[in-house]
């Protein structure tokens, strides 16, 4: 399993966006920004209160513009890219 955290702030909704690939199942979790830890990006996120989530499996028609869609709804068409080129690196299972 692959797990990667992007602290992006105000350049995302919530501010922290964090994806889970395992085999062919990709997990899009949105986080509000953990301030307990203060504002900086380098401080830690795990504490961040997840508030929206999809899950997909590559297998299934459509998945690739589901995770692009639920992305670009999230932050940026930079990160939107950024985030879909990890996945896509991860994967067993190419678009």
């Amino acid at each position: 399993m692959a797990t990667k955290t992007w602290k992006l702030g105000e350049l995302s909704r919530g501010g922290v966006i964090t994806v889970n690939v395992k085999g062919s199942k990709v997990t899009v979790i949105a986080k509000d920004w953990d301030t307990t830890n203060g504002y900086s990006r380098n401080k830690s996120q795990a504490n961040a209160k997840e508030w929206d989530r999809l899950e997909v499996n590559l297998n299934n028609n459509g998945a690739e513009s589901a995770l692009d869609n639920y992305l670009f709804d999230l932050t940026t068409s930079y990160y939107t890219d950024n985030i879909m080129e990890w996945i896509k690196s991860k994967v067993t299972k190419h678009f």
